[in-house]
């Protein structure tokens, strides 16, 4: 298989593993998302899932999260790491999007890079998941992937993102990125496969006989 039938054939098979697929995140509002992706780098979603539901208690929108100390916030977000830096920058953007945007998270990637503690990816969540914007967050699961597939050369995450939004079509990138991700946890995680055992590593190089090596995001 070529580089486009291999992902003809990845974007079938996990449609048909994933008809359906869950927000891994919980929150009830674009600002409760907002800080649970945040809160999710270099934290599991299962982590994040289990602290936002004290801080959110507490605060649900940015007003009400301007209100808490600091240190409170600090914390409540602790067990997600990088507590110093998480915490500011909630309470930080908090502060932002009231005296910016009337307290309302900005439907805008530039406008949302902007805020403390918002990068590239965090951004692209946001837009896909939260107001259904066509976006591909690149997280390390799908940075795995896209290399162990032959989608992308994986120089870093930039380069993958705009391999894999040129190799699929715009209207499946939202569902697909979940996908990929969810597929990555379950069949073909960073300490097993190694680009040798799962269906589509399988399918996409029946011949590969070495593990994949592959550049870290």
């Amino acid at each position: 298989m070529n580089k486009s039938e291999r992902a003809k054939y990845i974007h079938k098979k996990l449609n048909k593993i994933y008809p359906k697929i869950p927000i891994p995140l919980n929150h009830k509002n674009k600002f409760e998302l907002l800080v649970a992706v945040l809160l999710s780098a270099q934290c599991t979603d299962e982590r994040v899932n289990q602290v936002t539901p004290v801080l959110f208690k507490k605060a649900n929108n940015p007003l009400l999260m301007k209100k808490i100390p600091l240190n409170t916030i600090y914390k409540i977000i602790k067990p997600c790491g990088l507590g110093p830096k998480k915490s500011k920058a909630i309470y930080d953007l908090s502060r932002i999007l009231i005296e910016k945007f009337d307290g309302k998270v900005p439907e805008d990637f530039i406008e949302l890079e902007k805020l403390p503690g918002v990068g590239h990816k965090t951004a692209s969540v946001v837009m896909s998941q939260g107001f259904g914007h066509p976006a591909f967050p690149v997280d390390t699961h799908i940075h795995r992937l896209a290399q162990r597939w032959g989608l992308t050369s994986g120089k870093n995450v930039v380069e993958t993102e705009k391999d894999l939004k040129n190799l699929f079509p715009k209207q499946s990138w939202n569902k697909l990125h979940l996908q990929i991700i969810y597929y990555g946890r379950e069949y073909c995680s960073a300490r097993a496969c190694y680009g040798l055992e799962c269906e589509i590593c399988n399918t996409c190089y029946p011949r590969r006989k070495k593990p994949i090596k592959t550049i870290k995001a």
